[in-house]
């Protein structure tokens, strides 16, 4: 009979266990014992000297975004949905689609951000004159001409833009750490580490900016690869820079600025954009595009016409023009740090909303876990995923690869509750007393605005 005063907890930690096999390390355990447990391992891996959190699509859906599989599919239906879209572009969107519908018995197709290389170099390829593909021809008819392919891509870049223009939820009527904004929750608690320990280094693969939002809310200090304000440059220097507190201001002696990491976007983001040679960067208005979630297609495609011709070359292909080494640089920059970090010793990786769906990347983890002293801690909200067998194999590579999932139980009673992004930055994560002062501090302003008076100054001071 099922203890009611003391039920078993939602979660299971799969891990190498004492007895040498994969197992649940969290069997047996209550909610209270269980939490007390699984809290007490991630605060210990949250010390360890070098922190690294890589996060995908699953960190964004709770605000508006989509995964790769389905802003695939949103993407297709706009650009079909356009009433000028060229005779030789809709059969090799057929193409992709029908490789992904045979995924089941052709094993998976490769992912969609893979397929957005090809495209763009197919056009680089094309557009390139005096080279040795000149004269080669596309098995489609009609062939795609350079002008078709240049179609193409804008739209592609464009519609991908306007379906990742996310903006971070208001937190200013938020009481609770356990209901704000979970970028707001993961980030203000993973860079509350002991500030003598190395910096937080998160790696995303989302082209949206919540992050980044949040960064700023939330008063952190961040490099994210770009030097400038005005039409920011890419410069992977300023990854070797650092915040201190001047000698005045920290008693006479230089401290390091506590609030503060190293951005990564291995795939680039809608505020990329390519002038020259050179990738720049430039926060957009995201104002117009809070609606465009609910648009029906047509009224997405609508909105995607009057686009054309108002946006810059947005840098959100992942190898667009791969053959161009400025253009390139900073993908390859990223990625190559991406590696470079996880091969050092003492390394926490935290992985949130990545389904192991880009080959690079996941290799890039699998190389990693040749490091002895790298664990790894991946949350995973369904206890059915592949992912968690990819986890168990990795015993093999390393004894320190760890799965957070939700029970089967507690999957079937309440689905994708559990180990979601926003449960583990809400509620499995160590909380930090500063976002409590940071939600007050919030409220607050909200009372001062809905006055339009100054608040008075002993009220301030407490």
């Amino acid at each position: 009979m099922t203890d009611l005063t003391h039920p078993p907890i939602e979660y299971q930690l799969v891990g190498l266990t004492q007895s040498g096999d994969v197992g649940d390390l969290l069997t047996g355990l209550d909610q209270k014992h269980g939490r007390i447990r699984l809290q007490a391992l991630i605060s210990e891996w949250l010390r360890m000297e070098n922190l690294v959190a890589l996060t995908g699509s699953g960190t964004s859906v709770s605000a508006g975004g989509k995964t790769m599989a389905n802003l695939e599919t949103a993407v297709f239906a706009t650009i079909e949905a356009l009433s000028d879209i060229p005779a030789s572009i809709s059969p090799i969107i057929e193409a992709r689609k029908l490789a992904v519908d045979l995924a089941v018995v052709d094993g998976p197709p490769i992912a969609f951000e893979a397929w957005l290389s090809f495209v763009a170099n197919a056009l680089f390829v094309a557009e390139s004159t005096g080279g040795p593909f000149a004269a080669v021809t596309w098995p489609n008819t009609p062939p795609p001409s350079v002008a078709d392919l240049r179609w193409f891509v804008d739209r592609l870049r464009m519609a991908i833009f306007a379906e990742c223009a996310l903006s971070l939820a208001d937190t200013r009527a938020e009481t609770s750490a356990s209901v704000i904004a979970p970028q707001l929750a993961f980030l203000s608690k993973l860079v509350a580490r002991d500030s003598n320990l190395g910096r937080t280094h998160l790696f995303t693969l989302n082209y949206d900016t919540l992050f980044e939002q949040a960064l700023e809310l939330l008063g952190i200090q961040y490099f994210d690869g770009f030097t400038g304000r005005a039409a920011a440059r890419f410069d992977p220097s300023v990854y070797g820079l650092d915040i201190y507190y001047p000698g005045e201001v920290a008693e006479g002696r230089v401290r390091r600025f506590d609030k503060f990491l190293h951005f990564y976007k291995l795939h680039g983001s809608i505020h990329w954009y390519e002038q020259g040679n050179e990738m720049r960067a430039r926060h957009p208005d995201l104002l117009p595009f809070q609606t465009y979630a609910t648009l029906t297609t047509a009224q997405k495609a609508e909105a995607l016409v009057e686009l054309v011709g108002q946006m810059p070359s947005v840098g959100i292909l992942p190898t667009a023009n791969k053959f161009a080494q400025t253009l390139t640089m900073p993908y390859a920059h990223l990625f190559r740090s991406l590696q470079v970090r996880l091969g050092i010793p003492q390394t926490f990786l935290l992985v949130l909303g990545y389904g192991f769906g880009d080959d690079h990347v996941s290799r890039i983890i699998e190389n990693a876990l040749m490091n002895p002293s790298l664990v790894m801690l991946v949350i995973e909200p369904n206890p059915h995923s592949p992912v968690i067998e990819r986890i168990r194999r990795y015993k093999d590579l390393g004894k320190r690869a760890f799965v957070l999932c939700p029970s089967k139980d507690a999957f079937a009673a309440a689905p994708f509750k559990h180990a979601t992004f926003d449960d583990f930055a809400r509620t499995v994560m160590p909380d930090v007393q500063w976002l409590d002062d940071f939600l007050r501090l919030r409220r607050f302003e909200k009372q001062i605005a809905a006055s339009g008076t100054q608040p008075d100054k002993e009220e301030a001071n407490g």
